[in-house]
């Protein structure tokens, strides 16, 4: 299996290159400028030239309120490079796995959203995103829609970095208590993926085309995301702080965020029979390969203000 990843540095390309020979793959992953979805040949000639299988798309604009700022790049991106994607793949017959996220619904649920909620994005970040969403369904027959939940890993700008970072050069740090949704483990998804992408092309027909959400198990607080962290990061004598809880009022975000943007994941199990893990279980990993890769002992220039 020939995996074509658009999208080289995120945290998920890096994820799926790391699992990729556990599940027999040769993954080659593409990024600017060699595949600038701002450019349309430019994916049209990487699919003729990596003659590739499948092909995910992890590559988009996913800093939420720089996408407010700019929102028609965010929606260059994440819209219009995700249907020229999906118009490339069709043409070749590839199956097309796209990335979205929680961030298409308006958090104005009080359970768990479904594949069948009516999405309602609150902010440029996932407008794009559902645009790109009904693009892919539009331009390409077989395909498979993932959306995914406050993804985290041990690399790139996420989370459990921004936390670790800010810790070890403060004692206390305000975390909103308000927004909830499920930490997902790059790691875990990326096995995920794999698995959707091998069963996709064993199967031969398009039975499986749709959405589908692919979080971890369990729903939390960014406020007890990043106390979840700090116990991790403590056992193993790394940087922790005291969290405060403030309000999403409290918080001076350029974007509005949901308020509960949890996802279910029972679709998944049925169709696929995949469930993610909790989403406490790869913090601990994610933490330890921070460490040890010393990119968290004094604090970044680019770490971002925590949620």
């Amino acid at each position: 299996m020939k995996v074509l990843v658009i999208g080289s540095r995120g945290q998920l390309a890096r994820a799926l290159a790391e699992a990729a020979g556990s599940h027999g793959a040769l993954l080659i992953a593409l990024g600017r400028p060699h595949l600038d979805l701002t450019r349309p040949r430019t994916v049209s000639d990487a699919l003729a030239h990596e003659q590739p299988d499948i092909v995910i798309n992890a590559a988009a604009v996913t800093h939420v309120d720089r996408a407010e700022s700019d929102p028609e790049f965010a929606f260059a991106v994440n819209a219009a490079g995700a249907a020229a994607v999906a118009r490339a793949c069709d043409a070749r017959g590839l199956p097309l796995i796209h990335l979205s996220t929680d961030y298409v619904f308006d958090g104005r649920k009080d359970a768990p959203f479904t594949e069948t909620d009516a999405p309602s994005p609150l902010n440029a970040y996932g407008a794009s995103k559902l645009a790109g969403e009904r693009a892919v369904a539009q331009h390409c027959r077989n395909h498979i829609i993932v959306r995914t939940s406050w993804l985290y890993s041990a690399f790139g700008s996420n989370f459990v970095n921004t936390m670790l970072t800010l810790a070890a050069s403060r004692s206390e740090i305000p975390v909103v208590v308000d927004q909830h949704g499920n930490p997902t483990s790059a790691h875990h998804l990326a096995e995920a993926l794999l698995a959707i992408a091998t069963r996709l092309l064993g199967d031969g027909t398009l039975r499986f085309a749709g959405i589908y959400h692919a979080a971890g198990e369990g729903t939390a607080s960014w406020h007890a995301f990043a106390e979840e962290i700090f116990r991790c990061s403590r056992l193993i004598g790394g940087p922790h702080a005291t969290v405060r809880p403030i309000s999403t009022r409290d918080y001076n975000a350029a974007a509005e965020r949901p308020r509960t943007s949890a996802l279910d994941c029972s679709k998944l199990a049925r169709s696929f029979g995949l469930t993610l893990p909790h989403w406490t279980t790869g913090i601990r990993h994610a933490v330890a390969r921070l460490m040890a890769d010393h990119r968290v002992t004094s604090r970044s220039a680019h770490a971002e203000h925590a949620p």
